[in-house]
């Protein structure tokens, strides 16, 4: 008996890569090769929050809309020149739920306290809570995400 409820996921990645998934419509999502085990819980119904690095704060949310797949197609690139050749293989297809604006996220430090997912680390270091390209979280926690997304969203830009 398969589980059907969704999983969550969040998507850590720098702006660039943020920029490479808006420019296809947030139609698909790569994840770096040594991620496969992950990508291969992923299924259509799961959910995607998007965790951006140097920014530190969330963009937006997804959901995957099919089983994972691997392809070696440039889209995405690693910032590391040690991993100049990292292709982001295993991707899923998604749609876009809510997507903020550039410059118009959600800042993740207050969220991130408030994260069972997060409270591993000391609050000092809330940051590590997001080092890697992928991690697994609760549904309380995604809730948590996509609720200041929504509200930010609604909100006008810069209040």
């Amino acid at each position: 008996m398969s589980d059907s409820s969704p999983n969550y996921w969040i998507i850590v990645g720098g702006p660039e890569n943020f920029a490479k998934t808006r420019e296809r419509d947030f139609t698909i999502q790569g994840m770096k090769s040594r991620h496969r085990k992950k990508a291969e819980q992923m299924k259509p119904g799961d959910r995607i929050a998007y965790y951006i690095t140097g920014v530190k704060a969330f963009g937006g949310t997804a959901t995957i809309t099919s089983p994972y797949f691997e392809s070696h197609e440039p889209i995405w690139k690693s910032k590391d020149p040690k991993k100049a050749t990292e292709d982001y293989p295993f991707r899923v297809e998604i749609k876009p739920d809510h997507i903020l604006d550039d410059g118009n996220f959600v800042p993740a430090e207050g969220l991130a306290r408030q994260m069972e997912y997060a409270s591993k680390w000391p609050a000092a270091n809330w940051t590590l809570a997001f080092q890697g390209n992928v991690h697994k979280i609760s549904a309380s926690d995604f809730d948590l995400i996509e609720t200041a997304i929504k509200e930010q969203a609604a909100s006008p830009a810069g209040v």
